[in-house]
C-alpha cells in the first residue's frame, strides 16, 4: 500500500497489521453483543447474536488458517480475544431480554 490520499497515515488511521485487524473484527463482535457503544454516536445497539457469531466465527478461521504463520503476541492476542468474545456472547445470550 502506498501512502498517497486516503492512505492511513494521511487520514490519521492507525496503520492495519493483523493485531489492529483483529482487534477492529472483535471491536465490531462487541458492538454486534450489545457491549460497546456506537461509534458515531447512537448509543448502545440491540444484541444481533447472528452477526456477533459471524464475526466471532471469521475470527476464529483466521486463528485456523494463520496457525504457525503468526508471531507468539499475535497468537495470544488472538486466542485471548476470541475466547472474551466467546464468553461475553454466552453471558448475552443467556441475560434476560428487557
Amino acid at each position: 500500500m502506498s501512502d498517497g490520499p486516503g492512505s492511513a497515515r494521511e487520514t490519521g488511521l492507525p496503520q492495519i497489521d493483523f493485531s489492529t485487524f483483529i482487534l477492529s473484527l472483535s471491536t465490531s463482535a462487541l458492538f454486534h453483543l450489545g457491549l460497546v457503544d456506537d461509534p458515531q454516536g447512537g448509543g448502545r445497539a440491540e444484541p444481533d447474536l447472528a452477526l456477533a457469531s459471524q464475526t466471532i466465527d471469521t475470527l476464529a478461521v483466521l486463528q485456523e488458517k494463520t496457525r504457525g504463520n503468526l508471531d507468539d503476541e499475535e497468537a495470544r492476542l488472538l486466542e485471548s480475544l476470541l475466547y472474551e468474545l466467546r464468553m461475553r456472547f454466552v453471558e448475552v445470550r443467556q441475560s434476560p431480554s428487557d
